[in-house]
């Protein structure tokens, strides 16, 4: 069965093969290997009705609505729409998302994380030929799905920077829980495959409490993350923590959308 990538770009692997012009995957699910995207259609905010599939209010889904359409090419390494179902269904049930219906031939399911809630409709046809990612986001999201190292590294390409919301700590503490262990795995992979990156990791809070209790606590959780790195066989001497509790949001803390996302750790390029 393939593996299905979640969080990032798969490289295509079938020559001749490109994504339509100005299209991409969503960031929080991405494709089969080798298929490719032939159409898309972003809505800031819409509705779908999903009431064939789903009864009472899970079946009216509004808010911002990505249409993705891919095909697979030809030959013996096409999936099956069993292997598409089954695919994602499984990266789905990994990021913890609550499965609602699954078929032969497609699944539905609510991922619920930092106070936003995305619904996914996946649907394969024509014998795995062809499928369709639908997601409805109630809240904006970013990067909610734990990214693998290669999204990891595409991210720090492009911005210098990326955030890792599965890094989990109970509140008022620093200590790493034992589900953030598949993205500290995915940051060491990222460290191995690039001997020579170094990175900052650095922790940030929202805006909730004093600022002094937050840069404190904000400064031990990077350290925390750091020592758990270490402990899975990354010379310290190419990670160096830093917090800066509430200084450096990316949404606002009027919300608790909001102080999720600006909950995080990040690993910045250190050149």
């Amino acid at each position: 069965m393939h593996a299905l990538m979640v969080a990032g770009l798969v490289a295509l692997s079938v020559v001749g093969q490109k994504d339509a012009e100005g299209t991409k995957d969503h960031p929080l699910l991405t494709r089969m290997p080798g298929s490719f995207i032939t159409s898309a259609d972003v809505k800031d905010f819409d509705s779908a009705d999903m009431t064939a599939y789903l009864n009472g209010p899970e079946g009216r889904w509004d808010g911002k609505k990505t249409e993705l359409h891919y095909e697979n090419p030809e030959g013996p390494r096409r999936p099956t729409m069993v292997q598409i179902a089954r695919n994602y269904e499984q990266a789905l049930r990994k990021a913890g998302a609550t499965i609602l219906s699954s078929s032969e031939r497609t699944v539905i399911a609510r991922l619920q994380r930092n106070g936003a809630t995305a619904r996914v409709f996946v649907q394969a046809f024509n014998e795995g030929a062809e499928y369709s990612l639908l997601i409805v986001e109630e809240a904006a999201m970013e990067q909610v799905v734990v990214a693998d190292a290669a999204a990891l590294r595409k991210g720090l390409a492009a911005e210098g920077r990326i955030a890792l919301y599965g890094i989990y700590f109970d509140t008022g503490l620093s200590v790493v829980k034992p589900e953030s262990g598949p993205t500290l795995d995915e940051v060491v992979k990222l460290l191995q495959q690039d001997p020579k990156l170094r990175l900052f990791v650095v922790g940030h809070t929202d805006g909730t409490g004093a600022v002094d209790q937050n840069v404190k606590l904000s400064t031990a959780r990077a350290a925390a993350v750091v020592k758990a790195l270490v402990g899975r066989g990354v010379a310290a001497a190419r990670l160096e923590p830093a917090g800066v509790g509430p200084w450096s949001p990316v949404a606002t803390n009027r919300t608790d959308e909001g102080k999720g996302r600006n909950r995080r750790v990040e690993l910045v390029d250190r050149i």
